[in-house]
């Protein structure tokens, strides 16, 4: 009987270690897109294209957003059907989510093609730097079909079982934006245009790498035919809404960050907030990662029923993170200086001081982010969106804001900082309290 529950575990343990070591490193990957942007503009345009370039990531992470969102919600609800062999509603779900991407798509490229110049006007771009965040806003928008489509089928080729594939489209996809962004922005001198054509083109070869799967017929899911449903579209933007609101959310704490350090150390210090957002995006990339490799496992079981699996892959996503936290933090703490020094080319002592302080402070807020997002994962992945949801809204829009505001009017620029540690220990907290609780009181029940 032991024999029997060792090997239960190992199998569980490898199932873990297959889908979320592939799934961090093709995160890690995708992240990379803007910080290739970053660590090139850095050292190819300047300080000022680093502050154009923060200006317009938050509007990415809004792109970005709305392909989880599609990719996470859709693929949740393919793979509940998947595992209860509803082969046509799993396919009817998928179908929809292709459509959904198209019609959100179009509204981002018609803002993209008409009010480019609004939205940098919006974003807080001044004179210096207006044209060249206008250009990246206006390209990457124009882009965003292949940014959600590709989000998408990494997705749903992960839940076909083929987490590998999916691990290397993300990671050829990250090479070429970088490789491309070298030969455009110092090879061709296209500047910020280079780096956003750059990360453009990258899903394309992304999509290429994909296609692997549909050439050799190995996937499970197809278009169909389809009626309009709203109760269908209603579930994908039910589980997926928890994906969009964290990234909805970072792109809006972006502005209001870069709204608030604008006013406290000018485009300098956006500048280097801009070196700290996108080695966040990183570091939040490998938590996303840990937290979308546990999905289709978490998802599989509960369509089974099987509850031990659901409550081990958790507790392996949580150990995993905790180690993971403590490496990122121990890094960014010790190589402050070094990790600032590769994105500022003109030496600026100012950027260098303010982003030193920051990477040591922001950092800290590791393992409670971690948790925040793998708990929410948890959610949505046993079909239970609604905590998900409103730990996303809690940690990405209700506390965070008032917070940053608080603290940068009572310690300046340090008040920036430590809003996002603050907030996420906060939330991680509660939750934990929440949870605990609960087990406290289903365990009562069980011995009464």
């Amino acid at each position: 009987m032991k024999t029997d529950i060792a090997l239960k575990d190992k199998s569980i343990l490898k199932n873990f270690t297959k889908y979320s070591l592939s799934n961090v490193l093709g995160m890690v990957g995708l992240s990379c897109y803007i910080l290739a942007d970053t660590f090139f503009i850095a050292n190819g345009v300047g300080a000022d294209g680093l502050a154009a370039l923060n200006l317009a990531i938050p509007i990415y992470s809004f792109i970005h957003g709305c392909g989880l969102m599609l990719g996470i919600g859709g693929v949740t609800k393919y793979s509940i059907y998947k595992s209860q062999n509803s082969e046509h509603k799993a396919n009817s779900i998928f179908t929809y989510t292709i459509y959904l991407a198209l019609l959100i798509s179009l509204v981002f490229m018609a803002v993209g093609y008409f009010y480019s110049e609004g939205l940098a006007h919006i974003l807080g771009a001044d004179s210096k730097i207006f044209a060249m965040t206008n250009t990246y806003l206006k390209v990457m928008l124009l882009f965003t079909p292949l940014f959600i489509v590709n989000e998408i089928l990494i997705c749903f080729v992960r839940n076909d079982s083929k987490p590998r594939l999916s691990m290397t489209a993300m990671l050829v996809g990250s090479l070429s934006n970088i490789i491309l962004d070298y030969i455009f922005i110092f090879e061709f001198k296209m500047g910020m245009l280079g780096a956003v054509l750059a990360t453009g083109v990258s899903p394309i070869i992304s999509m290429i790498v994909i296609s692997v799967h549909f050439i050799k017929k190995n996937n499970s899911f197809y278009l169909i035919k389809v009626k309009l449903k709203l109760s269908k579209i209603k579930t994908i933007f039910s589980l997926g809404l928890p994906s969009l609101i964290t990234e909805l959310s970072a792109g809006v704490v972006m502005i209001v960050f870069n709204l608030i350090i604008l006013r406290l150390e000018g485009n300098t210090g956006v500048a280097a907030y801009g070196v700290i957002a996108n080695i966040a995006l990183v570091v939040n990339a490998m938590f996303v990662g840990i937290a979308q490799g546990i999905q289709p496992l978490v998802t599989k079981a509960y369509g089974k029923s099987e509850k031990e699996v659901i409550n081990k892959t958790l507790k392996y996503a949580l150990i995993t993170m905790i180690g993971l936290a403590a490496v990122i933090y121990t890094t960014t703490a010790t190589f402050a200086d070094s990790i600032t020094l590769m994105f500022n080319s003109e030496g600026n002592p100012k950027l260098q001081e303010i982003a030193i302080t920051g990477l040591r402070l922001y950092f800290t807020s590791g393992i409670f982010a971690g948790f925040n997002i793998i708990i929410s994962m948890y959610f949505t992945s046993t079909d239970n969106p609604a905590p998900a949801q409103l730990i996303s809204l809690i940690r990405g829009f209700f506390l965070i804001i008032p917070l940053a505001f608080i603290l940068s009017r009572a310690f300046g620029i340090i008040g920036v900082w430590i809003t996002f540690p603050l907030t996420e220990a906060m939330v991680a907290i509660t939750v934990a309290t929440f949870i605990l609780k609960k087990l406290y009181n289903i365990n009562n029940k069980e011995i009464n």
